[in-house]
């Protein structure tokens, strides 16, 4: 027997909202820490993770479960992300400042400082790379290995290892590079 149209609809609905609590439980801090590689100005950042929830929401209307959630969520947060930056790129200041909630949890002021300041430090880094690039290092930064970021961006695992290494290396020359200028190198 066929369910009624709307029955139909109220199941997919519910289907829908059950993948959307479920994403963003479990990757609403990863959502919050992309956002941070891509956008340093904190009201700039709120409205990402604001855009990339509802494009989350949309999108589970197409989800089909080829590939798990997270990668689903990886993807379409990143292509928010990379949207975002592109309309947002031309004519405006960045600010520098992060919140993040992670470097609070570590003793004495002067050491959460030092490390807030390595921080915004190598996420300002982080934020000059290629879009591409940008994306992949993040993910990195998300612990994810080569083949799960390759299922995200769609490269092979062993394209992405090799792109990581050079990632890698770039940054650690510009970490230097900054240190060396007297660290005020703060990402623009």
């Amino acid at each position: 027997m066929r369910e009624p149209a709307h029955q139909n609809g109220r199941d997919q609905e519910a289907e829908r909202e059950t993948l959307y609590r479920e994403a963003s439980a479990g990757h609403g801090a990863a959502i919050a820490r992309l956002a941070a590689g891509y956008e340093a100005d904190p009201e700039s950042r709120r409205d990402l993770i604001q855009d990339i929830h509802v494009a989350l929401w949309r999108s589970f209307a197409g989800f089909d479960g080829r590939c798990a959630l997270g990668t689903w969520v990886y993807r379409v947060a990143h292509n928010v992300a990379a949207s975002h930056v592109r309309r947002h790129s031309r004519g405006r200041k960045v600010a520098t400042t992060l919140d993040l909630d992670a470097v609070d949890d570590r003793p004495g002021p002067e050491r959460r400082v030092g490390a807030r300041l390595d921080l915004d430090r190598l996420l300002g880094l982080i934020r000059r790379l290629r879009p591409p690039d940008r994306q992949i290092m993040l993910l990195y930064l998300e612990d994810m290995d080569a083949a799960a970021i390759g299922d995200i961006v769609g490269l092979s695992a062993g394209a992405v290892s090799t792109r990581l290494h050079r990632i890698r290396k770039t940054l650690t020359r510009r970490m230097a590079d900054a240190a060396n200028d007297g660290g005020d190198d703060d990402g623009q």
